[in-house]
């Protein structure tokens, strides 16, 4: 099945969308992604030259994946089948295979089969579509907006080729919403329209790196405030009415949510307030949950800023609370005020390596026992079984005093080192001064 077919496309362009009609139909005609398919590019050159391997193409919407197996659909000589992951199961993979097979045996024609949202597939849907890769009989393209590296099967992606597609700059969209305006075949070229400069910054920002966005926006104006003529004054007030309130992309649960929460603590911990406040922002307005950046907040707190700043874990915990009492969008100002102290607080990670050490130290120790001057003896028959005898007890001494707390095997290690800001450098300090101690 070619959903791409020419017929399919006379059958449906006089009455398809705009960001339909004004689909490239050949690389020359795409407009961004020169990483990719730029002139010189081995993509280009292996579309150009009809001597495709499979190959996953990974971007956000609107970046032109599907258009590139648009073209590729026009311009193959191959037998070419295209599906989409959500609607497609083994039977119809394992279909398109058989007459796969059967056209390289008796027309010596390879076969590409493009799979759309490609991440939508399986283990098992996976596992089938593998042999078919391996021995040649299907060029497998996929296309998804979920990061291959976790969605995709590692015997299957060993086997693709990675080509990573970008968001749109705002140079290119703007190139495309002004050849939709100027095309008379297939965009609003035969009509009268105008637009301003503020406008076409208003849309550029709008469709945030996304093509078909802009388009749609475009064909928005145009179906809803045009003319009977067609014609059309594209204006700041018009746009507002169609793009209302810019509403950012934003997946909880997808690639982008795991890249803005690493942002937003590696600017933290970079002690870069201003970034970290943007990136707080990005994903308050993209709808995460608000309880999971709090939770990010505390983690940090204790693991990259530690000693340094013992207040810092209980700001940390306090925010996490004052959401869950006031509420958003109120408790914005106190993410907000915890994101500026933390990102500002000195940091250390001591007790982070501390106590992973300590682990370590526990696994690797085969035999542990309490050593018996620290034990319980509590129980008035402790002292027959050694249990206390020899212990010190501090206080008796002035608050410290030299003896052994660890077990004999490992005497003697040390698991946390202080850092030397903020607070810690104290404990550093008073580690130091009670190591000069003589023993009682």
């Amino acid at each position: 099945m070619d959903l791409f077919s020419l017929a399919d496309e006379k059958k449906f362009d006089a009455h398809a969308p705009l960001a339909w009609r004004m689909r490239p139909r050949s690389l020359d005609e795409v407009v961004g992604q020169e990483h990719i398919i730029g002139p010189d590019s081995p993509l280009h050159q292996a579309i150009e030259n009809d001597r495709l391997q499979s190959f996953v193409l990974y971007g956000p919407p609107g970046s032109g994946k599907t258009t590139i197996a648009h073209i590729i659909a026009r311009t193959t000589s191959s037998h070419y089948a295209a599906i989409k992951a959500v609607s497609s199961g083994v039977g119809e993979i394992r279909k398109i295979a058989a007459d796969a097979a059967d056209h390289l045996k008796y027309y010596q024609q390879s076969s590409i089969i493009f799979v759309d949202e490609i991440h939508r597939f399986n283990k098992s849907q996976q596992d089938v579509l593998l042999p078919y890769v391996e021995d040649g009989t299907l060029i497998l393209i996929g296309a998804t907006t979920e990061n291959p590296l976790y969605e995709i099967n590692n015997a299957l992606l060993s086997r693709m080729k990675l080509y990573i597609m970008e968001a749109l700059n705002a140079n290119s969209l703007r190139r495309i919403v002004e050849q939709a305006l100027a095309d008379p075949e297939r965009g609003l070229g035969k009509h009268n329209i105008s637009i301003d400069e503020q406008s076409m910054v208003m849309i550029v920002q709008a469709a945030q790196g996304d093509a078909r966005t802009a388009l749609n926006i475009l064909d928005t104006l145009h179906n809803s405030y045009s003319s009977k003529d067609g014609s059309l004054r594209i204006t700041p007030e018009l746009l507002e009415k169609v793009t209302g309130r810019l509403i950012l992309k934003y997946d909880r649960s997808g690639d982008y949510h795991y890249d803005t929460i690493s942002a937003f603590i590696k600017s933290i911990r970079g002690s870069d307030p201003d970034a970290a406040l943007f990136w707080l922002a990005v994903m308050l307005e993209g709808g995460e949950d608000p309880k999971f950046i709090a939770r990010r907040l505390i983690v940090h707190a204790a693991e990259d800023i530690g000693l340094a700043d013992p207040y810092a874990l209980t700001l940390a915990a306090s925010t996490a609370r004052a959401l869950e009492f006031v509420g958003m969008p109120e408790a914005r100002i106190p993410l907000a005020e915890a994101t500026i102290y933390l990102a500002t607080a000195p940091k250390s990670n001591s007790s982070k390596m501390a106590i992973d050490k300590a682990i370590n130290t526990v696994q690797n120790t085969p035999r542990i026992i309490v050593p018996p001057h620290i034990a319980d003896s509590s129980h008035s028959q402790s002292a027959s079984l050694g249990k206390g005898k020899g212990y010190k007890y501090p206080h008796d001494y002035g608050g410290y005093v030299k003896q052994e707390y660890l077990p004999q095997e490992i005497e003697g290690i040390t698991l946390y080192e202080p850092g030397k800001n903020g607070y810690e450098q104290n404990i550093r300090d008073f580690l130091q001064k009670i190591k000069k101690q003589p023993p009682p």
